[in-house]
């Protein structure tokens, strides 16, 4: 009987199982609906992604949603594929994870912008209501009719969030400011009708607001147009959109997006799973102060946002979070 000789590990064996281990760590990215270029949310997570590309000479998948009904079948098809981990994009995409991530527990996924519960889940949150109180503090100090206003894509908690914080921020300014909130829709076209935008902002505008928050996703671009057509303040979201419209754009509440994906890229396969906070301690939210709007924000505009920041992360100062009590003390 001839001995079988064990397995010599050549060096196109050693490739082959070199090239799988690479394949299986390939990170992907999921977009939610409103298009990888919408200059906000979800164009934040792709510079997040190029930028650990840029750095790692690394290779990631994406995928782009058409429709709500293909959520499930989407990151399946990521996980199947051998991503890890898979960052999922959206608060909508929650039960996405809840459904897809037990039956992959192997697979490392990212949600971006809520909370699930599972061993291979890490939920990336946002302190939106601390960067938007920061924003509603330099519209009111920017503002001269009294009256400011607010413009969210769906009427859910976490953009009525957005909104309580600005509201907060303005009245401590003027306490006797006017704050005027609209929202777009109640369905995820709610993120992507830049008409129903430029049309909710116009409105606004008529009624005395000369500074118009835009928390509403590919909606916002038809918002801060609207505004600068009308030569009024806008104030951009999530990404710094202050270039979009240089002088018209008073400043952006940036949300750290990018920084979120570039760091679960960055983890890896196995990351450390469980509720992550970016908040203005972890630098995950703030404003945004470049080239294109510096000559809007005065050296005391500057210095008084600032204080509130610092007081923010000291704790000496608290901004009501609209997410834990429905009840906005700005209103």
């Amino acid at each position: 009987m001839t001995a079988l000789k064990p397995l010599a590990l050549t060096s196109s064996v050693l490739a082959l199982v070199a090239g799988m281990a690479q394949a299986d760590s390939t990170p992907a990215l999921m977009f939610d609906l409103g298009g990888k270029f919408d200059k906000s949310f979800n164009e934040a997570a792709y510079n997040g992604a190029e930028r650990w590309r840029a750095e790692t000479n690394g290779s990631y998948r994406e995928i782009e949603m058409q429709a709500a009904a293909q959520r499930v079948q989407f990151a399946r098809r990521l996980a199947e594929s051998g991503s890890n981990p898979v960052v999922v994009m959206g608060f909508q995409n929650a039960p996405t994870l809840e459904e897809v991530a037990p039956d992959y527990p192997d697979t490392s996924f990212v949600l971006i912008d809520a909370v699930v519960d599972l061993p291979n889940v890490r939920s990336v949150i946002f302190a939106e209501h601390e960067g938007s109180y920061l924003v509603g503090m330099l519209a009111a100090m920017a503002n001269e009719t009294g009256t400011i206003s607010f413009v969210g894509g769906m009427e859910i908690p976490l953009i009525a969030a957005f909104a309580c914080g600005y509201a907060q921020g303005a009245k401590a300014v003027n306490p006797d400011i006017n704050v005027i909130v609209n929202y777009t829709g109640d369905t995820p076209a709610a993120w992507n009708d830049p008409v129903r935008g430029g049309e909710i902002a116009r409105a606004q505008i008529s009624q005395g607001s000369d500074v118009v928050f835009a928390a509403a996703g590919g909606t916002g671009l038809g918002v801060l147009q609207a505004a600068e057509d009308e030569n009024v303040f806008s104030v951009g979201v999530d990404s710094n959109q202050n270039y979009l419209h240089p002088g018209s754009v008073l400043t952006s509440m940036l949300k750290l997006v990018d920084q979120a994906v570039y760091d679960a890229f960055t983890d890896g396969p196995g990351l450390e799973t469980g509720v992550v906070l970016m908040d203005l301690a972890a630098g995950g939210v703030g404003y945004a102060l470049d080239e294109h709007n510096a000559h809007l924000i005065s050296d005391q505009m500057q210095e008084a946002v600032e204080a509130a920041k610092a007081a923010i992360i000291a704790g000496e100062l608290s901004v009501h979070d609209y997410r834990t009590d429905s009840v906005c003390p700005a209103f």
